[in-house]
């Protein structure tokens, strides 16, 4: 052990190297015995220390350090007696004071780690103690934290709209009510309230059960497909219907794309969420329900009678355009109306059957599409490119994911292709209509899209309740985001132009139509 020692005028260096005979064993020693020895060793170590400062100042090096040697082995009388830890013998050789010196330096090593190994026992132990919980989480609070957890690793901000969310975390437990599952269930919706995401949202039992079968075939309700206006001056209040199924009670009741759903059942929308319009809009089969409905100058009041509505997602129709010969133009009309889990299969039966019919060319109806699977658009999408990007997945980081095609699953890639889209085509359906438009595989007629550019993902809770969460924005093959935007077609329909597959191929052949467009024009760009 060395000791610096310094003042004012003089400086002193010395060093302590007595030796140690014989040492007790360490289990038979109590801690508190140990720690008080230790102080009352380093205390007459200090002390000495002191002591020798005064009287090596005026000597010369190698007399200082031979006496200091000398005083430091004859310890025994005082201290090393009285603790009973060792035992020393003076010796007046230099060869035995540096053996001394020696054996003192080992045994107070061993002894400091010893000493640091006891405290930090007695440390752990008692930290062991002191760690348990101020109040146990009961049943209410970890269904608030699996919902927690799920925003924090699934959300696409990671700024959580500016706010610390582990901090959220801790100031909810301890200040929201939680003692019922309808309080739990609220402090789930103020805490998605805080990210102020329209599109993120909780799901009681009923409505995960209701979304879940919407994504796979068929719905009881009206038949209308719904969304957040997109004007830019906020001037319009309520909900716009984004499409009407053909054939349900909307559709048949001439509800249209466009129109603003102003109450139902008397409860205005203005500031209604589209999830809690959607849950008032359905309900059992035959019951009714009551719309108020602006379209355009006119206001409307319809009462319209719940029934399940088939979601068959594709129509199709072979149309033979008048032509000459053996170049008489068939083209295959194939309308997409949502991207249910039968979806791809749908499309792809179609167009088989319409190729086995020998067309030369197809017309992809999204018009009044509003979305549905992410997974089956991007199958969609390989069943038309040959190659290619299909989107990029973006996160607050940049591109997180890149989903493209080898053309593997391709089978109608290289006939011509024209896209029919509108304010009413959305989410999934613009992912597919931005993915043909910016890898040259179709030309884009219509208007621009509704601009949803945000993907969900929906997560189920452990009680049968649900999460719908924004995971991602995504670009189009050419890095546009669409997000309040839409896709911008590469021309324009005439405003006449019918929605039906009928009415469609009327429209080609007559050339004194005033919704005619001949094959050329719809198939250049």
């Amino acid at each position: 052990m060395e000791v610096l020692a310094t003042s004012t005028s003089l400086s002193c260096r010395f060093t302590f190297r007595p030796a140690i005979s014989q040492v007790q064993p360490w289990k038979s020693l109590r801690v508190r015995i140990l720690e008080s020895r230790l102080q009352g060793f380093s205390l007459y170590i200090r002390t000495n220390a002191v002591n020798r400062h005064r009287s090596c100042s005026r000597s010369d090096g190698a007399f200082k350090h031979k006496l200091l040697l000398r005083h430091v082995c004859r310890l025994n009388k005082s201290f090393f007696s009285q603790l009973g830890w060792f035992t020393m013998k003076y010796t007046s050789s230099l060869q035995k004071e540096n053996d001394c010196s020696k054996r003192i330096k080992q045994h107070v090593s061993t002894l400091f780690v010893q000493f640091v190994v006891a405290a930090l026992l007695v440390t752990s132990a008692s930290v062991a103690v002191s760690k348990s919980p101020s109040w146990a989480l009961s049943e209410e609070n970890l269904l608030f934290l699996e919902a927690w957890r799920t925003i924090d690793r699934a959300y696409v901000d990671k700024s959580f709209n500016g706010q610390s969310w582990f901090r959220y975390r801790e100031n909810a437990l301890r200040n929201e009510p939680m003692n019922t599952r309808e309080e739990t269930y609220t402090a789930i919706r103020k805490m998605l309230a805080t990210l102020d995401d329209p599109f993120t949202r909780f799901l009681e039992p009923e409505k995960f059960k209701s979304l879940r079968s919407g994504t796979q075939g068929a719905l009881t309700g009206v038949g209308l497909s719904i969304g957040y206006p997109t004007g830019s001056d906020g001037s319009v209040a309520g909900l716009i219907v984004i499409s009407a199924s053909p054939g349900g009670p909307a559709y048949r009741a001439g509800i249209s794309s466009g129109d603003i759903i102003l109450a139902i059942d008397d409860t205005t929308t203005e500031r209604m969420g589209i999830y809690d319009a959607a849950e008032k809009l359905q309900g059992p089969e035959g019951s009714s329900v009551e719309l108020t409905i602006r379209s355009g100058p006119e206001t409307k009041h319809l009462a319209l009678t719940r029934e399940k509505v088939s979601l068959n997602p594709v129509q199709s129709r072979l149309c033979e355009v008048p032509g000459s010969g053996k170049n008489l133009p068939k083209i295959g009309y194939i309308k997409l109306t949502t991207f249910n889990q039968n979806a791809s299969g749908a499309v792809r039966k179609a167009i088989d059957t319409l190729k086995s019919n020998s067309v030369n060319a197809f017309v992809l109806d999204l018009r009044d599409n509003s979305g549905g699977l992410f997974p089956e658009g991007i199958e969609i999408a390989k069943i038309w490119l040959d190659k290619g990007v299909i989107v990029y997945i973006c996160d607050s980081l940049g591109v997180r994911d890149i989903y493209d095609t080898d053309g593997s699953s391709a089978i109608a890639a290289s006939e011509p292709l024209a896209v029919l889209v509108n304010k009413g085509t959305a989410s999934a359906s613009e992912i597919l209509a931005g993915a043909l438009k910016d890898n040259k595989r179709a030309v884009l007629f219509g208007e621009p899209t509704y601009g949803k550019g945000k993907i969900q993902s929906v997560f189920q809770l452990s009680d049968g309740s649900g999460l719908a969460v924004t995971v991602a924005r995504y670009e189009t093959p050419a890095h546009t985001d669409i997000d309040k935007v839409g896709v911008i077609p590469d021309h324009p329909l005439p405003v006449s132009f019918p929605k039906d597959e009928d009415s469609f191929c009327r429209c080609l052949q007559d050339s004194a139509s005033a919704c005619h467009i001949n094959g050329v024009q719809l198939f250049s760009r």
